[in-house]
């Protein structure tokens, strides 16, 4: 097996995109980091791919810190060999992810062979979901609009509350409204209005042919009235009407009111994820 660690996005991207693309919807999280990449270079991110005797790729990964590394198996094939290889050669190299992110199958093997004895928990099971056309619903009272000046008053902190709910590292208010307001102008940042803003949903990353959806939330007072999934079925539309074929997003499985809402849009289950992550105190082995 050879392990080929990239210094460049684009050497990279002309090796692995068509293959990511195969499974567009299950890998929009490392196309899109391949496609916003507005950098030359990458000596600080992991890039990688390994392949068998034949020189095909059979194992994906990427990393760009402190994200938990990626990892794809092309066309679903297993090859045991290449994760064991994966783990042994980012050992020699000193590089240490703080976590990982596959569907769940790769996601476990890779971490119990990288941890070894060592401890690793996991911090999220997701289920990737798919919509290609949206089902009729009852919308909720309101209408949606984008993101105005006014809303940095309000959605700094439920972009904050939105990650505790889901145990995601927050950011600070103000990194959130620094983030925020890239966002101005863009049409990319939802807000659902009733009589006051309730709920909200972003348009958060690009594939060539899809599009993702994230930071869905609606604070607790007004949650069970239908604003998230009018606000989901708002966005899924104006992204489809925009020319893309498909809109996805991840769900937590634990969590069946929600995974409840997207399936009556006509979102359907893909691939179920797993994020783990590793003992930290094992960064220096």
């Amino acid at each position: 097996m050879k392990f080929r660690r990239y210094c460049g996005v684009d050497d990279f991207k002309t090796d692995v995109l068509d293959i990511l693309l195969k499974e567009e919807d299950i890998n929009n999280l490392p196309i899109s980091i391949l496609l916003d990449s507005k950098m030359e270079k990458a000596d600080d991110w992991l890039l990688v791919t390994i392949t068998d005797e034949h020189e095909e790729i059979v194992l994906v990964a990427v990393c760009v810190k402190p994200f938990n590394i990626l990892l794809y198996e092309p066309f679903g094939k297993q090859n045991e060999a290449s994760v064991g290889f994966l783990s042994s050669e980012l050992k020699r190299i000193g590089f240490v992810p703080p976590g990982v992110l596959a569907v769940t199958e790769l996601s476990r093997r890779f971490a119990d062979v990288y941890c070894e004895s060592t401890g690793f928990y996991t911090h999220m099971t997701m289920v990737l979901m798919r919509l290609d056309e949206l089902s009729d619903y009852k919308k909720a009272p309101g209408f949606c609009r984008f993101l105005i000046e006014d809303d940095l008053d309000y959605t700094p902190s439920w972009d904050y509350e939105f990650c505790i709910d889901c145990g995601f590292q927050a950011y600070t208010l103000a990194e959130n409204e620094e983030r925020i307001k890239t966002r101005l102008g863009k049409d990319t940042h939802f807000i659902w209005i009733d009589d006051q803003p309730v709920s909200q949903a972003v348009f958060g990353r690009n594939t060539p042919n899809g599009a993702v959806i994230n930071w869905v939330y609606t604070p607790p007072e007004f949650r069970g009235r239908g604003y998230a999934k009018s606000i989901v079925a708002e966005v899924s539309r104006t992204l489809l009407d925009r020319g893309k074929d498909f809109c996805c997003l991840f769900a937590d499985v634990n969590n069946p009111i929600s995974c409840g809402v997207y399936h009556k849009l006509g979102y359907y289950d893909v691939k179920e994820f797993e994020e783990i992550k590793f003992d930290i105190k094992r960064g220096q082995a």
